[in-house]
């Protein structure tokens, strides 16, 4: 019986520390260092990077009450606001990959999973963006037509950002606030 019960522990401390270890290569916990230098792709990466970090606290740990929270029956819930979001991240990600934007079906993936296909396109977008002398080569694009990097900046990542703060102010409203050792102003967590 004993052995049963260090075995049981064991388990259950391999299962958390994975779940750690797995929230924990989420990009954007924190903001990363920034760039030495300011260039156009720089100062977008960073605008990239903010809205990574927002959505990951605004997203991190909802529970279902939470997703379900919706103000008026004319609003999102925080699961729609979620995917769409995720939409949002696809059209950032698919101009640095110089792809079109088409329907993508996420209905079967799970909040989680949601959660981190988003995180993963903004760091994809991010990085590319921090690695380019010339961002104008990042169009959005839908089908034939080809809308300047400009869009980019007041359309999804604005757009984004926007939803993140309907997310905070959700989940406050359904009783679950942000981590209050976030700090969006420095991009960290405060120990």
């Amino acid at each position: 019986m004993k052995q049963f019960v260090v075995l049981f522990f064991l388990i259950i401390s391999a299962t958390l520390t994975a779940q750690n270890i797995s929230e924990e290569r989420l990009p954007y916990y924190e903001i990363p260092e920034y760039s030495e230098t300011f260039t156009a792709g720089t100062v977008a990466a960073r605008m990239v990077d903010a809205l990574g970090f927002r959505f990951y606290w605004a997203s991190e740990g909802l529970s279902e009450k939470d997703l379900e929270f919706q103000p008026s029956e004319d609003v999102r819930t925080t699961a729609e606001t979620i995917d769409h979001i995720l939409e949002l991240s696809y059209i950032i990600v698919n101009a640095t990959l110089k792809k079109a934007n088409g329907k993508i079906d996420n209905s079967k993936l799970s909040y989680e999973q949601k959660r981190e296909q988003t995180l993963k396109n903004l760091k994809t977008a991010a990085d590319i963006l921090r690695a380019s002398d010339d961002i104008s080569q990042f169009k959005i694009i839908f089908g034939e037509r080809e809308v300047p990097f400009w869009n980019q900046i007041n359309g999804p990542i604005a757009d984004a950002i926007w939803h993140c703060g309907q997310l905070a102010s959700f989940r406050r409203s359904s009783g679950n606030a942000i981590n209050p050792k976030v700090s969006h102003f420095s991009g960290t967590v405060k120990d």
